[in-house]
């Protein structure tokens, strides 16, 4: 069950996880499941705590991994069930540490997990002693994978150098991406590649280049050519994020498509002509197909 305000949470002693979870990656997943493991041993549910848009994507401007549809997802693939998402605002941010504690006893946490670098309230003034005057509370050390820390500002450097295979090990799963469906200028259909341009949120990470991709929808399931970018050839400015589904023909426009990114192909680039670019485009598909073993 989601929840957008602590009031609506049902009553009863829970185990709470606190955290922004951005991409829900292999760090939040290692947190998650002992707080999990702690929740069936006491006999009572975990609640996730976590806002909406992640903090930084308020504080900084900094783009997010997952909107709050693919997050929730995630974490019930995790096995969570209650999950609480506030809305990350001005007010919210405002909020001294305290009013954030008064949360937590409202509700009737027993056990508090969070990352051991998570900190909250106006300034980031409370940490984990504050949190253990509410419950007994567990800092978990962040997991390191590759000599690093695995964390959601290390797989967004990642996607944007398009180091896609790479942010895959670090999330446990490929890098995904949905949206709709909407007209575009059919440059695709004309140079014999019909592809599907996707309306995504501005904010949303998506790795530049080209790549071989998994595309689904009501429409079914395919294997395709997803292109990042601004079209440099046809003088584009704002970003396109435009998928062309080997095998399939028909309209696409208003269905929603979601998009796994699995390689890399190329960056994308400025073609002499049009010509150029319908070539080059033929071998990305080629050798999307050849990655696919079609």
């Amino acid at each position: 069950m989601l929840f957008s305000e602590v009031a609506d949470v049902p009553k009863g002693p829970k185990v709470v996880a606190v955290g922004s979870f951005d991409g829900v990656h292999l760090g939040h997943q290692h947190l998650l499941r002992q707080a999990l493991a702690e929740a069936k041993a006491r006999k009572e549910p975990l609640l996730v705590y976590t806002f909406d848009p992640p903090t930084k994507v308020f504080t900084r401007g900094e783009g997010f991994l997952m909107d709050l549809t693919e997050k929730v997802e995630a974490l019930r693939e995790v096995g969570v069930e209650l999950i609480l998402a506030v809305p990350f605002n001005e007010t919210f941010a405002k909020r001294p540490a305290e009013e954030f504690l008064e949360d937590l006893k409202a509700l009737e946490a027993s056990r508090i997990y969070v990352g051991e670098d998570f900190r909250f309230g106006r300034g980031r003034a409370g940490g984990p002693e504050e949190l253990a005057r509410v419950a007994p509370t567990r800092t978990v050390p962040l997991l390191s994978l590759g000599g690093e820390p695995v964390k959601s500002s290390r797989i967004r450097a990642l996607l944007q150098e398009g180091r896609v295979e790479e942010a895959r090990h670090l999330l446990g799963r490929p890098y995904g991406a949905y949206g709709v469906v909407v007209e575009g200028d059919h440059l695709g259909q004309r140079l014999g590649f019909p592809t599907a341009n996707l309306a995504v949120h501005p904010l949303k990470v998506l790795p530049p280049g080209v790549y071989a991709v998994e595309a689904e929808g009501a429409f079914g399931r395919y294997k395709g050519v997803a292109n990042v970018g601004t079209r440099p050839t046809l003088g584009g400015e704002e970003r396109r994020f435009e998928v062309h589904l080997l095998g399939f023909a028909g309209e696409l426009y208003g269905e929603e498509v979601r998009v796994r990114f699995l390689k890399r192909l190329r960056e994308e680039r400025r073609f002499p002509s049009l010509q150029a670019l319908k070539d080059q485009i033929a071998e990305d598909v080629e050798t999307a197909r050849a990655y696919f073993g079609l």
